[in-house]
């Protein structure tokens, strides 16, 4: 197994609304807010190459939406979904599955594009997209919290193509690659556990999209259910720190992955690491 952090360029979102009930006076310690109150973030995509299977986790926001709308996120940054996957040495034909976390318009935007006559086409075109059943239904009926953050033109591609395969249950999804469904950020979201030669790395979408959420109260104002997210956080990172884990950061500029200790305020970042140093654990000729 081989893994890859794909970098598809930066956004910017509300530091208030990122940090829910906790004040600018607390949270901008560990982020800097813009003039307008805004905080870069990642969107940072995983690749995992099991030797079979290339499954590219989340897909960006891409490029196909109105320039109306990105100005509204500040895009940022060198990264591309393209060439973050060519730095790698993949194609997008390469790629085999595609596991969306869930369907906000920063998580699969890359996943649908235009072609030369404007038609919208699968990006990936040998790949098959998987997607819980739960959040499918919520994406195509959005309440109107969500709304903002579901397009028809990133998801009904995928179904039209006949690649959408929609995942009822838990579990094992391919040979070291495993997925969970949590609902307090929005209904049907999939975690992704990998199983890199003993240790466990997870994708923690948007349950622990920076390091600065792991303390219990630290729940964005994005999330539709922030009761249910602070007890899936609370078990989540329990099991982390009690299975020595490690999670896969998508949206913290800074921080790829991180570990998690108990501490005076409860859940605490133990140690920032990047992807690579989390593959150096493994003793070499594994």
């Amino acid at each position: 197994m081989k893994l890859y952090s794909i970098p598809t360029g930066n956004f910017k979102l509300d530091g208030g609304a990122t940090f829910g009930a906790v004040p600018k006076t607390i949270w901008k310690k560990m982020y800097e807010a813009d003039e307008n109150n805004l905080i870069n973030q990642a969107m940072r995509c995983l690749l995992i190459d099991t030797g079979d299977h290339r499954v590219l986790i989340d897909t960006g926001c891409g490029n196909k939406q109105s320039a109306k709308f990105y100005s509204y996120y500040y895009l940022n940054g060198n990264d591309s979904l393209t060439g973050s996957l060519t730095g790698a040495g993949y194609s997008f034909d390469d790629i085999t599955d595609v596991i969306h976390t869930h369907l906000h318009f920063d998580h699969c935007g890359g996943s649908v594009v235009r072609d030369s006559s404007g038609e919208l086409k699968p990006a990936f075109k040998n790949a098959t997209y998987w997607v819980s059943e739960q959040q499918w239904e919520w994406a195509l009926n959005p309440n109107l919290k969500e709304a903002a953050s579901y397009f028809p033109e990133n998801i009904l591609p995928l179904q039209q193509s006949g690649q959408l395969k929609l995942l009822k249950e838990e579990g094992p999804l391919f040979p070291g690659i495993s997925i969970r469904f949590f609902n307090g950020h929005t209904d049907g979201q999939i975690v992704v556990y990998i199983n890199y030669y003993g240790n466990t790395l997870i994708y923690g979408g948007d349950l622990i999209p920076l390091a600065g959420v792991v303390h219990l109260p630290y729940v964005p104002s994005y999330d539709t259910r922030p009761l249910i997210t602070l007890k899936e956080k609370e078990s989540f990172l329990n099991e982390v720190i009690d299975q020595q884990q490690t999670i896969f950061l998508e949206h913290d500029l800074a921080t790829e992955c991180i570990t998690v200790k108990r501490g005076a305020r409860g859940f605490e970042v133990d140690r920032k690491l990047t992807l690579d140093e989390f593959v150096s654990f493994v003793p070499a000729g594994e």
